[in-house]
């Protein structure tokens, strides 16, 4: 055969062996499906790959910003109420108590002399502190929404306005659990301090464990509403209920953490930030806190049923827009 046909008839010759090898080959080491996670990992694993996406540092941080933000305004607020509507000062000590358990060192002592000043020298109306937390408050649940909202498989978040008016709603709801926490510390102080024959001062070790039996609690009651009111979907309560529980055992875990390193931290963070440590302490414990915020959603989310988005056709969408633009839907709108 000359060289010009055998190199002609090659290709088709080869097309037909290919053809002829069985398509169902006996599978490889490189087929098989790897081994599903087992004991610890296969709870906390999912968690990690969450943590790893790039949305989820986006949500932390704005919401971080946003507390750094409303702190001391809620501050002032909580502290005028206690202090010029309720004449109480148990419960301004049960303030003060708390932003030394939250702040650790020096830093608590320096919010504590600023916020007396600061109450003292504006009396009793504290008209723009009220309207700066409506508005920084709201900015932690907006993007505490979209991320619920994400968690959830909810395809189409809440309208502004409405989100407004949720987020208006749990800054009331969260601010009356504080003070609430803050009230019931003060008057555990006041009856057992009168039981145990103290009076009003009980050893410090008392102080802080009775502010813990009332605040932990209160705590996670306030993470559970906004587990199950924020997403704008139907949250089976008892899904959110058990993670609202290890969330806030959680967050408490970080704040002794944050106790622990605070002399090694404070003096890395002073000598790359300067005077500006406060806020970066206050945005970093946000952040780290809102992480295990959401993973906890993640967590309460696992294995449930996604919403699914409706189809929608593009002549549906395209009169959709015409519509909302103000003009006439075209004729051929459904083309």
């Amino acid at each position: 055969m000359p060289i010009e046909q055998l190199l002609t008839a090659f290709p088709s010759v080869l097309w037909r062996t290919l053809k002829s090898v069985p398509s169902s080959l006996p599978p490889t080491i490189f087929d098989v499906a790897p081994a599903e996670p087992h004991g610890l990992r296969r709870h906390f694993e999912p968690t990690a790959r969450y943590w790893l996406r790039t949305e989820v540092h986006v949500h932390a941080l704005a919401v971080a910003a946003s507390v750094l933000l409303s702190f001391f305004p809620f501050l002032i607020v909580m502290t005028s109420l206690c202090k010029y509507g309720l004449h109480w000062k148990g419960a301004v000590s049960a303030i003060y108590l708390a932003l030394n358990d939250y702040l650790p060192g020096d830093m608590g002592s320096f919010i504590r002399r600023n916020l007396v000043a600061v109450v003292e020298s504006r009396g009793p109306m504290q008209i723009t502190s009220i309207v700066l937390l409506l508005l920084t408050a709201n900015g932690i649940f907006e993007p505490m929404e979209v991320a619920l909202n994400t968690v959830w498989g909810v395809k189409e978040n809440r309208s502004y306005l409405k989100n407004q008016l949720l987020s208006l709603g749990l800054i009331f709801l969260c601010g009356g659990l504080a003070l609430f926490s803050f009230i019931l510390t003060a008057l555990n102080q006041q009856y057992l301090g009168s039981f145990l024959g103290f009076g009003s001062a009980l050893p410090p070790i008392v102080n802080l464990a009775l502010f813990k039996i009332a605040a932990v609690p209160i705590s996670m009651l306030a993470l559970f509403f906004v587990y199950w009111l924020l997403p704008n979907r139907r949250v089976p309560p008892l899904r959110v209920a058990p993670v609202a529980i290890l969330v806030g055992l959680a967050i408490e875990l970080l704040k002794y953490l944050n106790l622990l390193a605070w002399p090694l931290l404070k003096e890395r963070l002073q000598n790359e930030y300067g005077p500006f440590y406060i806020s970066v302490t206050i945005v970093l414990f946000s952040f780290l806190s809102a992480m295990i915020i959401l993973a906890g959603a993640e967590w309460a989310a696992r294995d449930v049923p996604m919403q699914q988005p409706e189809t929608v056709k593009y002549g549906d969408a395209h009169e959709k827009l015409e519509e909302d633009r103000g003009g006439e839907p075209t004729p051929d709108s459904r083309a």
